[in-house]
């Protein structure tokens, strides 16, 4: 099923492309897209989570360390518990509190944490976390996630030359403005929806998952309290909008409480919902 989904969504921004490269140099364009495209896939597919590890400057988490020990036994632990092979486990140089999972496949996933989410949480909670991650590697929607994220910045670069050429176009070049200015602020957008399609559900999934492998979500929800306020307190540095979908909790912040509209345009649900459902799972199994 992730296979389909993930070819499905290839083909969906292959023709997104495709618009984008007929509006702004018509057949020519569309010739030029199909090859950036082509392209952006295969980097997508291959390398996306390497991108990733790139962008936040991740380093290898040694097994030696006092640090590394702890880590890699929980995580070694959890692997056990959810048949899953290890993960290479990595390091980012960041006060801030969070972590993702990336990869393509159980055989070819990382599991990234920043410096501060090891500092601040207790075995039990950083316990919780590890299984929410390997949870993403199980339900193998770390793939999707990982091309969202390349995909997102690709869009990006693309959104910001085709405003600059809205207005920089020279006298008789054969140019749709408009058109131009209407793929700009249209394309931003798309890759948000795009962002928003793989993340919310799938962070519900993933604690619930992780709840159930650990017989209870009770450490889980203790550690997205603290890394809620974590966060607040320690804004991540280097947070990029088009990676954010990737973390356990928002690293930019700013989620909002309650039926609120501003919801249905984050990348998270709120973490109140969250512990809520992981207390309630909690509750039921007992």
């Amino acid at each position: 099923m992730q296979q389909l989904r993930t070819v499905f969504f290839l083909g969906l921004l292959t023709g997104l492309f495709l618009l984008i490269g007929g509006v702004v140099g018509g057949a020519s364009g569309i010739i030029g897209a199909f090859v950036f495209a082509v392209v952006i896939n295969f980097i997508s597919y291959f390398y996306s989570d390497k991108i990733v590890k790139w962008m936040y400057r991740a380093q290898p988490l040694s097994p030696h360390s006092e640090q590394g020990k702890r880590v890699h036994h929980l995580v070694q632990q959890s692997c056990t518990k959810m048949q899953l092979p290890k993960p290479e486990l990595f390091i980012i140089a960041e006060n801030s509190p969070n972590a993702f999972a990336t990869g393509r496949d159980p055989e070819h996933a990382s599991v990234v944490f920043t410096q501060g989410i090891l500092q601040l949480l207790n075995d039990k909670e950083l316990e919780g976390v590890i299984a929410h991650e390997l949870s993403h590697v199980k339900n193998r929607d770390i793939l999707i996630s990982s091309i969202a994220a390349t995909v997102a910045g690709a869009i990006g670069m693309i959104a910001y030359t085709l405003q600059f050429a809205a207005f920089s176009g020279r006298d008789g070049e054969n140019r749709n403005p408009i058109g131009l200015l209407i793929v700009a602020i249209s394309v931003p957008i798309i890759a948000t929806l795009i962002q928003l399609a793989v993340s919310r559900s799938r962070e519900f999934l993933a604690d619930e998952t992780a709840a159930h492998t650990l017989h209870s979500g009770e450490g889980l929800a203790s550690a997205l309290q603290k890394l809620e306020k974590g966060i607040h307190h320690i804004p991540f540095a280097h947070a990029n909008q088009g990676t954010a979908h990737l973390f356990i909790a928002n690293p930019l912040g700013g989620e909002s409480e309650g039926i609120n509209v501003l919801n249905w345009f984050q990348t998270h649900p709120p973490i109140s919902e969250r512990v809520r459902r992981l207390l309630h799972q909690k509750s039921a199994q007992h």
